[in-house]
């Protein structure tokens, strides 16, 4: 059985992974973007992201933490940006940073998944999910770097009890990074 995703075909147990050892995410170049329906129409915003990621033997034993600061989201709009960061919404002055810590990491038939906890507003929800490792962008073989991108659903109720009109119960998100080898280790 082979997967096929567009210009690659993958076999399973044959996609290669980041080598064992210590990796941060390039913050440069690692995001998470959003989209909802608030008020009859459509909010697109983006996060940027930090973290590090401890690739272990066995596969099964690696962590990775993914933090993303509240007080930064980026909608294009001066006052919906100011408004989704204040207290009715993200609440960044008490709460400012939105982070991911895995608990597993397994490969499956389908690809990598990553099962762990979000910590929304001070609340951790169990949250799995799709890593898709990038070949195209950012070649494997030959370079030390590895995007990795995974698609989320959060609840929109992990964020805000407030009444906002129309607002989507479900807010798809999308998660970006490029890992780079660490050169100075931290504990995950």
């Amino acid at each position: 059985m082979t997967m096929t995703r567009p210009g690659v075909q993958i076999k399973p147990g044959a996609q290669r992974r980041p080598a064992a050892g210590s990796w941060r995410l390039d913050p440069a170049q690692s995001y998470v973007k959003f989209a909802a329906w608030a008020a009859g129409r459509q909010v697109q915003g983006r996060l940027p992201l930090t973290g590090q990621v401890l690739i272990a033997e066995p596969i099964e034993a690696s962590m990775a933490w993914l933090a993303a600061k509240a007080g930064q989201v980026s909608t294009g709009s001066h006052m919906l940006d100011r408004q989704l960061a204040g207290s009715s919404f993200l609440d960044a002055e008490a709460f400012p940073e939105i982070s991911f810590r895995s608990e597993l990491l397994a490969w499956v038939p389908s690809g990598w998944r990553a099962v762990g906890r979000l910590k929304v507003k001070g609340t951790e929800h169990e949250l799995a999910c799709q890593l898709d490792l990038d070949r195209d962008s950012e070649p494997l073989d030959d370079s030390p770097r590895v995007r990795i991108t995974s698609n989320w659903i959060l609840d929109s109720s992990w964020i805000t009890r407030h009444w906002i009109p129309g607002l989507s119960r479900r807010i798809p998100m999308t998660c970006s990074f490029l890992l780079e080898p660490d050169r100075e280790p931290r504990a995950v």
